[in-house]
């Protein structure tokens, strides 16, 4: 089963329509109505979605790491840093990830790109 993947809301479009041209199950926050949500909201919306967040909100993925420690359940988290990575990295990346792991080795996961 492929990873579905969740787009936060300040992660540039291009990443999204490049993954959906590829043929990756992508949900924007802007989409989904969520844009204006928490992090922590964010996060517990995505476990009930069962999809994987990418973000490039560093906050966030402190927010996550708080969260593993804690044992609270999410359904995973990966970071990509806006000045360590391109948008093609981030796709190729994300397009790997989506296309080949299973949700459940992403569980309370959070994972750095690019690889």
């Amino acid at each position: 089963m492929a990873v579905s993947l969740y787009m936060d809301v300040h992660v540039p479009q291009a990443i999204t329509e490049q993954l959906r041209r590829r043929g990756v199950d992508v949900l924007t926050a802007i989409e989904d109505n969520s844009a204006t949500l928490a992090d922590d909201q964010l996060l517990e919306h995505c476990r009930v979605l069962g999809r994987v967040i990418f973000t490039q909100d560093i906050r966030f993925k402190a927010l996550a790491e708080d969260w593993q420690r804690q044992g609270q359940s999410f359904a995973g988290l990966i970071f990509g840093h806006q000045l360590r990575g391109t948008i093609g990295q981030f796709v190729k990346d994300l397009e790997l990830i989506a296309k080949v792991s299973e949700p459940r080795e992403w569980l309370n996961t959070v994972e750095n790109l690019p690889f």
